[in-house]
């Protein structure tokens, strides 16, 4: 609360005995007396105000804008003791793993003796050396003519030098072309300010030629991206979901983003609809299948039994021109039956190429994510939201909230703990427990509406019983997206089909191979210079999948 300085008022004691008057006792008493009042107003509205910035931070929280940032206590003027002193002063407490050399495991390029300058004195013994570790970066231009040979053979044939591997195919060499993808797609630089940079360094190259070393001739790079995707899906028993916005030629278009611990894949578009998640989610598969699958998907959509009956013929269709066409020849023409027959016949194609139906797709309860026919759970984050972004009009029900909030997150602790040994007990206890906190009855309507609505989701939320192999949120999510909105932000809009391609493409591997532990500098130079001593990446996510 903000204290009020006013100006000291001197007390009757304080006066001579002379000027002690009955006029100015009552002048003294009056200013006493209004100061009083000053001070209660002043603290009236020091709470008032405090009220209104509470108020104004619940509406910033609500509109997803951030609240007041809690502004610590300055350390000068209250320093916090050392840690390292606390206790016995004698006998120090020491933290952490014990102190090592940092330079103790660097690579030594170069070594350098260096003597004294002063001349030795008389007498002077040796006792070795008193090393110092300089760590340096040399950044210099090394550019290389290779002059091929040419020969003619006895029947007039040209034969010529062959050139290396790595620079057969662009006059940049394979580190050069590494730091230009690296620098543009992993540390987020523009490509104006990356083509002043190696103009600084002496680099001649034009900013079309720099655009087309990221954005094209990159077929190895895709396929090797779609090959994640398959990988992944294969080997996972769950996988997260999220989408974000993505911006192409000027329009508002939308990201979506798959993966687990193993991988992360991004691939952007105009729509962010189920039929697109599906699309996704075939990883470059272009065909429609209707089988038991597909029209089980369709009954369970509620597709009239007319439409239903025009599909009961099991086919496959080679991509989406052949499916329509067919859809156009049974007549079916209605915008509703032809997105759910369309939705069918993608899962039948999921099924048909190996997807496993006991796939868990985690997500944050975006109606595009939910398949039927696979296996749906929810963010519990995401889901607790739902309770938090209610506005509480007074103490009582700002209480009421705080207490759902509590029970809420224990009950998520305690599926934190059944992850880790589930049995039988807990779990009956668990749902029993869920039941209790989602149907209470409070006398806040609002909030007996969000406790109804989540517990609508209970399959969902608590599918981790089932299958305590997948996680309890969708933060995985989250953060491999932070990326590509990070990109979003500094680069805006992609141009072309190959740019927004290729963007997809290196975030997709940047991020993969950050989790299989992969530096995506090494990963770059390894498969410009075509060395191939990393193995390729859906290996490596099948070894991390199958465990040490």
């Amino acid at each position: 609360m903000r204290t009020v300085a006013l100006l000291p008022i001197p007390s009757l004691t304080d006066l001579p005995e002379a000027e002690r008057t009955a006029t100015v006792e009552l002048l003294l008493s009056i200013c006493h007396q209004q100061q009083e009042r000053l001070v209660e107003q002043a603290e009236q509205l020091s709470l008032q105000l405090e009220q209104i910035q509470q108020l104004k931070d619940e509406i910033a929280v609500l509109k997803g804008e951030k609240g007041r940032p809690e502004i610590k206590p300055s350390g000068l003027t209250n320093p916090s003791p050392d840690p390292a002193l606390e206790g016995d002063e004698q006998s120090p407490r020491k933290r952490g793993k014990p102190v090592r050399k940092k330079t103790a495991e660097l690579e030594i390029h170069q070594e350098q003796v260096l003597q004294p300058q002063a001349p030795l004195p008389a007498g002077t013994q040796f006792k070795g050396y008193e090393d110092y570790v300089v760590q340096e970066l040399v950044v210099e231009l090394k550019n290389t003519r290779y002059r091929r040979a040419c020969y003619r053979g006895p029947e007039g044939k040209r034969i010529i030098g062959e050139l290396p591997v790595a620079v057969r195919d662009s006059h940049f060499g394979p580190t050069l072309r590494s730091y230009i993808l690296s620098q543009h797609y992993e540390q987020h630089v523009p490509q104006k300010l990356l083509l002043k940079q190696l103009w600084h360094w002496g680099v001649s190259i034009s900013s079309g030629q720099l655009n087309r070393l990221l954005i094209h001739g990159h077929e190895p790079f895709h396929a090797e991206k779609a090959e994640v995707l398959r990988t992944g899906l294969e080997v996972s028993s769950h996988i997260n979901v999220d989408d974000t916005g993505a911006r192409h030629q000027g329009q508002n278009g939308y990201c979506t983003h798959i993966g687990n611990e193993w991988f992360t894949w991004f691939s952007s578009t105009e729509s962010k609809s189920r039929i697109n998640f599906l699309e996704r989610l075939r990883a470059g598969e272009t065909g429609y299948v209707v089988d038991e699958v597909a029209r089980g998907y369709m009954q369970q959509q509620k597709l009239p039994q007319e439409p239903l009956a025009l599909l009961s013929s099991e086919g496959v269709y080679a991509d989406k021109s052949a499916w329509e066409a067919y859809l156009q020849t049974q007549g079916i023409t209605n915008e509703r039956h032809i997105r759910i027959a369309t939705e069918g016949a993608l899962v039948g194609s999921l099924v048909h190429q190996g997807i496993a139906a006991e796939l868990v797709i985690v997500s944050d309860d975006a109606g595009q994510f939910k398949i039927a026919g696979f296996l749906n759970a929810l963010c519990w984050v995401h889901a607790e939201r739902t309770i938090h972004k209610l506005i509480p009009g007074g103490d009582e029900r700002r209480d009421l909230q705080a207490q759902v909030r509590g029970q809420i997150w224990t009950f998520y602790q305690d599926l934190k703990r059944y992850q880790q040994a589930p049995d039988k007990a807990t779990k009956a206890t668990l749902e029993q427990r869920f039941d209790q906190i989602f149907t209470q009855k409070t006398p806040w309507q609002m909030l007996n509406l969000a406790l109804k609505r989540l517990h609508d989701n209970k399959t969902e939320l608590l599918l981790v019983l089932e299958r305590p192999d997948i996680p309890l949120h969708n933060n995985l999510s989250e953060n491999d997206i932070r990326d590509y909105v990070k990109r979003r932000k500094i680069s805006a809009t992609t141009r072309s089909e190959a740019g927004r391609k290729a963007r997809d493409t290196f975030l997709s591997l940047k991020k993969t191979c950050q989790k299989l532990g992969i530096a995506f500098w090494d990963y770059l130079h390894d498969r410009i210079s075509q060395q191939h001593d990393i193995l390729p990446l859906p290996i490596l996510i099948r070894a991390a999948a199958q465990g040490p």
